[in-house]
């Protein structure tokens, strides 16, 4: 007859091997999607489908875990969007560049979650903070969601996109810019830089000079190629907000998917000073 000793050291086990199994289960399922993700942050838009290739999403077995396997969904830490609607606004081209080089520019996104102030570099990244400069006074920015936060490997959000869902443009493209950046060491994008996505395929070496109006904001260091114009830092406010929607998490569970927190960029303005 096996004694409650026994029977307790018997169900014990049992219990090691199911969470060893979750376990292994988990770091299977995140090895999988690192192959299928893995290269660079991009949006990659052809024929109307999106997909993302999200980074080398590279955690340690207990995020795999985490991440596989999410509990109850956060409280959202920010407050109802604004009265007003996104402005369905298209351009043919490229906006003439107007911006000047020599001088400080700022880019204040009000958003549901607190203000998120951007520090713009207009001398290395003229193209881009010309463009924002551009579609920030016609209020494209204004109502739009930030629609991918990614907490594994790479963390960042993503923020630009009109519709929402990855597919938004401005309707034209503009180059890439200060690719070598010194604060890119070590295929490294660190806290509290802005840069643009793009549709560059690091594979295929397609699909440069891409960007449009998405961009994202690091909340912490993320290993990424040297792809992505960087143009502009996050600051300290901003950051204490950022990091404020990251920990609420993602939708998904996986790492890479809509914020659970409602990010909303209720008015985006640029100074120049």
């Amino acid at each position: 007859m096996v004694s409650q000793e026994q029977r307790r050291k018997q169900l014990a086990r049992e219990k090691m091997v199911r969470q060893q199994e979750r376990r292994e289960a988990a770091r299977r399922r995140a090895r999988a999607r690192n192959a299928v993700i893995a290269g660079a942050l991009a949006v990659v838009v052809a024929g109307g489908a999106v997909s993302y290739a999200a980074g080398a999403f590279d955690g340690d077995d207990t995020k795999d875990e985490a991440s596989a396997e999410p509990s109850s969904t956060p409280k959202d830490p920010c407050a109802k969007a604004a009265p007003g609607k996104v402005k369905p606004l298209s351009f043919k081209k490229e906006p003439a560049l107007t911006v000047d080089k020599s001088a400080d520019y700022t880019m204040d996104l009000k958003t549901t979650c607190g203000d998120i102030a951007l520090d713009l570099d207009a001398a290395k990244a003229p193209h881009t903070v010309n463009s924002f400069d551009f579609l920030a006074k016609k209020g494209y920015l204004d109502h739009t969601k930030c629609h991918r936060l990614t907490t594994g490997g790479i963390y960042v959000l993503q923020c630009g996109d009109p519709k929402g869902d990855g597919t938004g443009t401005p309707g034209y493209r503009i180059p890439d810019e200060n690719l070598k950046d010194a604060r890119l060491k070590g295929k490294v994008y660190p806290a509290g830089t802005v840069a643009m996505a793009n549709q560059y395929n690091a594979q295929t070496k397609k699909g440069r000079n891409s960007g449009g109006s998405q961009f994202f904001l690091v909340y912490q260091d993320s290993q990424l190629p040297p792809d992505y114009t960087p143009f502009g830092t996050i600051s300290d406010s901003g950051m204490k907000v950022l990091k404020k929607i990251a920990a609420a998490g993602e939708s998904t569970g996986q790492g890479d998917g809509a914020p659970n927190a409602n990010v909303v960029i209720d008015k985006a303005t640029v100074t120049k000073s």
